[in-house]
């Protein structure tokens, strides 16, 4: 005699019909066709508004997450290429550089950092940009740590009042302790005597960036691209008003605190220094460097020396070496003015003007 449907449980019902549990489980719940399609393009054509078209796939799947919609990526993308809906693409960008002044040019610090907290390096550099009838320029400087722009300002000139103008807007926001590490393209703004007299007065080291190296500045490299592609050249200006109106806009509104960024764990800058705060109140940045030994070789070996047999490294009792690489007159806990610091001995590297 059989046992009635009554008495059998669930599993028992689900083998003698041979579909499995999760199968009826799912043939319960109300299905309408389409429904959840739907929403997830809804979501998705309600993001890529809300954010002009400047995000891709990846952050319109990290943002759908955030909103507790579990989506894969790949069919964000095919919803994205279906609707037309991917970002704008970017323009080719002119790049231009000029490096033709005399004045003296600072060692590199920044590459040689380990960040632990905002306030401890900041990046800047200069861009222009073009109007109906007239070039513009506009002059950065970000956080390093967490991406965020804290100064910038647009003028019709490129003097050095236009950096001076973003580095106080930065300081004011910001109010840096001794021993910021500042660094900057070797540019004739940034070499000037007013600016860096006002990073002396404020207890700020100077960076500059080697000539041929595109990674030294590659922070403030990556939201000039940004900003150009996603609000720039989005966009056909006539007048610089209006145009410093979007920039503000899209910097203080937009970029800080609503766009996500893939090198923060698609955090907003603000976000990441809020969940940052509490960890790194008192850590202190490390800085090192790795090629001493292998620098002060070289220059043995240039002025007729030959190497130590079998690459045996040099001591730690080394002379100072008087090339680009010498750690001395520096220092994160204060502000001690260095000698400035030539790139070569031997050659005399200009600089001049970077503009992108």
């Amino acid at each position: 005699m059989m046992p009635s449907a009554g008495s059998l449980g669930i599993e028992p019902m689900c083998r003698q019909a041979g579909v499995s549990r999760a199968g009826f489980y799912r043939f319960l719940q109300p299905r309408y066709p389409g429904e959840e399609e739907m929403e997830v393009r809804n979501a998705i054509q309600q993001m890529v508004l809300e954010h002009r078209r400047r995000y891709g796939y990846r952050r319109i799947t990290v943002e759908l997450h955030r909103r507790g919609m579990m989506v894969n990526h790949k069919r964000v993308l095919r919803m994205m290429r279906e609707d037309n809906l991917l970002s704008v693409q970017p323009k080719a960008l002119v790049l231009t550089t000029d490096s033709e002044h005399e004045s003296e040019v600072y060692l590199n610090l920044a590459r040689r950092m380990k960040l632990t907290a905002v306030n401890q390096l900041w990046v800047a550099d200069i861009t222009y940009i073009r109007l109906r009838q007239e070039f513009v320029y506009l002059a950065l400087v970000l956080d390093a740590f967490s991406r965020k722009v804290v100064g910038w300002a647009l003028e019709r000139t490129l003097t050095a009042r236009l950096p001076l103008l973003a580095l106080g807007r930065a300081i004011t926001l910001r109010q840096p302790p001794p021993g910021l590490v500042h660094h900057s393209d070797r540019g004739v703004q940034y070499a000037s005597e007013p600016y860096l007299r006002m990073l002396q007065d404020h207890g700020m080291l100077p960076s500059m960036s080697r000539p041929g190296n595109p990674y030294d500045n590659a922070f403030c490299e990556s939201f000039i691209k940004t900003l150009k592609r996603e609000e720039i050249c989005a966009h056909k200006y006539q007048y610089i008003d209006e145009l410093s109106a979007h920039v503000e806009a899209f910097i203080e509104q937009y970029y800080n605190r609503l766009r996500l960024h893939s090198a923060l764990g698609y955090k907003t800058p603000e976000e990441f220094e809020a969940a940052c705060a509490p960890q790194t109140a008192s850590v202190q940045p490390t800085m090192s460097f790795p090629r001493h030994g292998e620098i002060y070789r070289s220059w043995k070996q240039r002025r007729g020396r030959p190497p130590k047999a079998g690459g045996e490294p040099v001591s730690s009792s080394s002379p100072t070496h008087p090339i680009d690489e010498s750690p001395v007159g520096y220092s994160l806990t204060g502000w001690s003015p260095p000698e400035p610091v030539s790139a070569s001995p031997t050659e005399n590297h200009s600089a001049g003007d970077q503009t992108k």
